[in-house]
């Protein structure tokens, strides 16, 4: 209860001081602004460069384990043909 009467009293003070010193407010909008965009521009740009370095570390990465994976998995397909000739064989001769 306390927190609604604390913050329906900060919302009217905070509508009057816009309200009371406009040009004041309008000022200082006009200095902040610059430097917030100065500080998103800059953030923007280092996630940008991150984003690049970690798709081209995780391309070297997927290139050099999926080899890896590709040939795991046509050796073990080849096995398993081996397995089930050599079963099919089996069952033939116990028949």
């Amino acid at each position: 209860m306390a927190a609604l009467a604390g913050g329906i009293g900060a919302l009217i003070l905070g509508i009057i001081g816009i309200v009371l010193w406009w040009t004041d407010f309008l000022v200082l909008l006009k200095g902040g602004l610059p430097l917030m965009f100065i500080m998103g521009g800059a953030l923007a740009a280092y996630l940008g460069f991150e984003e690049i370095k970690d798709k081209k570390s995780s391309e070297s990465f997927e290139t050099d384990e999926s080899r890896k994976l590709k040939d795991e998995v046509e050796t073990l397909k080849s096995e398993l043909d081996n397995l089930k000739k050599n079963k099919d064989i089996d069952d033939k001769t116990e028949d």
